[in-house]
């Protein structure tokens, strides 16, 4: 009866003998289900270097589309009190109450003490309007320019991450080469009991094992969280770009109306956020990308090291 136990429990050994692979065939599906990992990370590495730099690029675009907000802002500012000044020296002619020149000279020293002008009278106050109008105009040209520029780059950003993924097959790759390690150290314990050298079989598992330990999910992660910031960058920065011009228009300022200066002040405002925000998105996926690099080189120096025992 025992002898009888005893060969029962030797029927799933048997089995299991039966369907191991040898040593050679074992090393030979290593070989096919590990070679290349390393080739398809090292492309991974090389998009997300290079989205990397075209985002900090938008981080660079949009921060510079701020600064030219805000230096706008102040432009503005200055030539709408130049313009209160024309206005009140208008007034004053017209009802016959010319300003002494010492009274004028008073009525000028704040503005200049504030703005670092030298106004001495009405036509160099006009030509300081002129000038700071015109000031305006460029900062306003710079802002939109740049902040479109900022879309560009994230937009190329959102496309690029959204497939520099670990893709089914690749993913599929990697868990047949970790299929095929733990094959082949149960095709190791089979040929060591039979005499045969299995020091390169070793190597080969010691190398390729590594990958039992990595994360591929962290690349995935990384790229979904640099597409998702480059998205809200390409909306923020079309929407800046788009108000940045409306803003920037004759038509909006030269409407010197209340409501009409009211309105351009609110779309400078919101191109000027909208800029910011731009920045703040592009710097986000920026940092994504970065961490999605050494993702990629962990998993990488893995597959490099399999590579190189298999060759």
């Amino acid at each position: 009866m025992r002898i009888f136990v005893l060969l029962l429990s030797l029927i799933p050994m048997v089995a299991a003998g039966a369907d191991m692979l040898t040593l050679t065939d074992a090393l030979r599906a290593t070989y096919v289900s590990c070679v290349g990992i390393d080739n398809e990370l090292a492309d991974l590495k090389k998009m997300a270097g290079i989205n990397t730099a075209i985002t900090a690029a938008g981080t660079a675009a949009g921060l510079g589309a701020t600064v030219a907000g805000v230096v706008k802002v102040s432009k503005d500012r200055k030539a709408e009190e130049l313009e209160q000044m024309l206005r009140e020296i208008d007034e004053m002619q017209a009802n016959a109450k010319p300003l002494s020149p010492a009274e004028f000279e008073t009525f000028l020293s704040e503005f200049n003490r504030v703005y670092d002008a030298n106004l001495s009278n009405k036509e160099t106050i006009q030509d300081e309007l002129d000038k700071t109008v015109k000031q305006s105009k460029k900062l306003g040209n710079w802002r939109t320019g740049l902040v479109a520029g900022a879309t560009v780059t994230n937009v190329a950003g959102a496309i690029i991450a959204s497939g520099n993924k670990v893709d089914g097959d690749l993913a599929a790759q990697i868990d047949n080469c970790k299929a095929s390690i733990n094959n082949l150290r149960n095709s190791m314990m089979q040929a060591r009991m039979n005499g045969e050298d299995i020091s390169e079989a070793q190597m080969i598992v010691d190398a390729c094992g590594e990958f039992e330990y990595t994360d591929i999910s962290k690349i995935n992660t990384k790229a979904q969280g640099a597409f998702l910031s480059s998205a809200v960058g390409a909306a923020t920065g079309l929407g800046g770009t788009v108000t940045s011009a409306i803003a920037n228009t004759d038509k909006t300022r030269n409407d010197n109306t209340e409501s009409g200066k009211q309105k351009e002040k609110n779309l400078n405002t919101a191109a000027n956020v909208l800029s910011g925000a731009t920045s703040v998105a592009s710097a986000t996926a920026t940092v994504f990308n970065a961490t999605q690099i050494n993702a990629i080189k962990k998993v990488a120096t893995v597959a490099a090291k399999c590579t190189g025992v298999l060759q």
